[in-house]
């Protein structure tokens, strides 16, 4: 099992120093069944790697620029991240498809920087609200993934993780059911075994309002290997309830 918080564009300092201090004590013992990762904003990153030192907890960043150097004004780059300790980043948030006009080509350009330097992206796709009542979820969801992945090939299952968030359960307190959610992650399991085959067991994650309330019930599904955790993850209480769920999940 594998949960990541995602903390957007939130805390300060002190606030995100002490936010990972506390994740990293409260998750300590789940940690050991549960892959536990923070990503902070990218000006907090080296306060936060400092907090899980020596810890079971992993850093990971928000966002990547698809380029090693260059006059790319306020960018960061996949050298600058892997510098300062990031194992993981997140690609293709539907935050940034919608805010910044990502491309699914601009996102798999991201995702093979950052597999090139060896960190491990946390690939994001979902569909909004109007895709799904017109019933193109999965062409929407395969297109990404398509995109994202074009060209891109795995020597182990680890290279990866796919993130699963419906726009519209983001940030909304909507959440899709453990149904709707298992059926798109097992959509999206057949087409990552159709691509690089059934010996990668890429983790595909659930993000969109996961809650402590409802973990358990969507960490209970065949197909679902986790959550991308956004507002609960500013909360460590909250999230360390999250990763409790995963890891009893784990040792079922």
């Amino acid at each position: 099992m594998f949960v990541a918080g995602n903390w957007k564009m939130h805390t300060d300092h002190r606030a995100a120093s002490r936010l990972a201090s506390e994740v990293v004590r409260l998750t300590e013992p789940d940690a050991r069944v549960v892959d536990v990762v923070v990503c902070p904003p990218a000006v907090w990153l080296e306060a936060v790697r400092e907090q899980v030192r020596n810890s079971r907890v992993t850093l990971g960043a928000q966002n990547v620029f698809p380029g090693e150097t260059g006059a790319f004004t306020g960018e960061v780059s996949p050298l600058m991240l892997k510098g300062v300790g990031c194992t993981y980043v997140i690609v293709g948030h539907s935050e940034r498809r919608q805010y910044f006009n990502e491309s699914d080509a601009f996102v798999g350009e991201k995702v093979k920087q950052v597999m090139k330097h060896e960190m491990t992206p946390i690939l994001c796709v979902g569909e909004s609200l109007e895709e799904r009542d017109a019933d193109n979820a999965e062409t929407v969801v395969g297109r990404q993934l398509t995109g994202g992945l074009g060209g891109v090939s795995l020597k182990h299952g680890n290279q990866l993780v796919v993130a699963y968030e419906p726009v519209w359960a983001i940030g909304t307190g909507r959440t899709a059911s453990p149904e709707q959610a298992q059926a798109m992650h097992a959509f999206i399991r057949e087409n990552l075994i159709a691509r690089f085959g059934a010996e990668y067991n890429v983790p595909i994650l659930y993000g969109g309002s996961v809650k402590p309330d409802n973990a358990t019930d969507l960490f209970s599904q065949p197909d679902i290997d986790g959550g991308l955790i956004g507002g609960a993850s500013l909360d460590a209480e909250s999230f360390a309830a999250i990763v409790r769920a995963a890891a009893d999940s784990a040792r079922r």
